[in-house]
């Protein structure tokens, strides 16, 4: 069973809450998906089990490896048969706090997006969730996690369960209390170097970092759950936009064309946010991801192309890559040397190393 989880605590309203860690609110937790060691535990079990792809050989901890702070530390995802997916692998380490997921937020919950990676062609590549329900109901220790979660016979398991249990898993991996979190919430004025106290301070002003990763005055998600066009992979769809553009008005007067399939899957991707949306609008917009335990997840942005956290700081610095729908937000920084070194120094302060991460527990508290 999975050490280190809370008891829970009930919320006014319909949803119960956990407790968490210095510099994070209480996690979320919906009402029709309540917590229990039970289902933390069959979660657990499917979330490392590469029986669930269509090869054998891929599981949600493939591109989510505990012990590189659930990443995969590779620029795009890589699926069953060594196909590489068009996006990077993003932590799951306090998703429980994103209001929507995937890097466009075509999945409004936990629950729904752990179902997605499934039947997606390149990752586990599943026709349909028949194998793992056969999986569930046939298994031994399945079929005894499965009653022990949910109460019911494994003959009764529907895919909703399977989304259920491994969100009811990842609301547990959350890690807080890092050197930054004990110098603003815990009022240690030593937990940070001067260099990033200073990197704080260009963080929230001059860099205009905290616009999008927000800080609060109890707590800190270092994201604002929006969407942004940062110029990032827009150079993918570049040479192909006027014939985008020409479908899309001939789709908006009332043709059935979808502008997006002018472009092979891998371009398509940048498209970001108007995939799910349709919005002209949202063309290139990506989630403002969180920046906790930002030095262990690189390579960074949607698309992997930026290597380190150096590079970052540099691409925001330039302004971005300039593009028709650029956020307004992205502009030249004019930071020094000594400034950009400072950010980076503050980035660095937002890990917690006594996380386990090797293990797959993190505290709740305390440490």
């Amino acid at each position: 069973m999975i050490k280190g989880i809370t008891a829970l605590i009930m919320a006014a309203g319909t949803a119960a809450v956990m407790a968490s860690p210095l510099g994070l609110p209480e996690v979320p937790v919906p009402a029709g998906n309540p917590q229990s060691a039970a289902k933390v535990e069959l979660g657990k079990q499917l979330f490392f089990d590469k029986r669930l792809s269509a090869d054998g050989t891929v599981s949600c901890a493939s591109c989510h490896q505990p012990a590189r702070a659930f990443t995969d530390g590779r620029p795009t995802a890589v699926g069953i048969e060594g196909q590489i997916g068009p996006r990077n692998a993003p932590t799951v380490l306090n998703a429980a706090y994103y209001t929507s997921l995937f890097h466009d937020g075509r999945a409004d919950s936990l629950e729904s997006q752990a179902l997605g990676p499934l039947l997606n062609p390149i990752e586990h590549g599943l026709k349909d969730y028949q194998p793992i329900l056969t999986l569930l109901r046939n298994d031994p220790d399945y079929r005894r996690l499965f009653q022990a979660a949910f109460g019911e016979m494994p003959e009764k398991a529907k895919p909703d369960h399977i989304g259920k249990a491994i969100a009811s898993y990842e609301r547990t991996l959350v890690c807080g209390n890092t050197p930054f979190d004990r110098y603003l919430y815990g009022g240690d004025k030593s937990a940070l170097s001067k260099s990033a106290q200073r990197g704080l301070r260009i963080f929230r002003r001059k860099g205009n970092c905290a616009n999008c990763h927000e800080i609060g005055l109890n707590h800190a998600l270092f994201t604002d759950n929006r969407f942004y066009n940062l110029g990032v992979g827009f150079d993918r769809i570049k040479p192909k936009f006027s014939d985008f553009v020409r479908v899309y008005k001939q789709s908006v007067a009332g043709g059935a064309s979808d502008p997006a399939a002018v472009y092979e899957a891998r371009d398509r991707s940048e498209l970001g946010r108007f995939l799910v949306t349709g919005d002209v609008a949202d063309i290139g917009k990506f989630r403002t991801p969180t920046l906790r335990n930002v030095s262990l997840t690189g390579p960074y942005m949607h698309d992997g192309s930026q290597r380190t956290l150096e590079d970052v700081v540099e691409y925001y610095n330039q302004g971005g890559e300039k593009n028709p729908f650029l956020d307004p937000g992205i502009y030249p920084l004019h930071l020094s040397k000594q400034e950009k070194t400072d950010l980076i120094n503050f980035l660095r302060a937002l890990t917690n190393p006594s996380c386990s991460f090797s293990q797959g527990v993190f505290p709740r508290s305390g440490n």
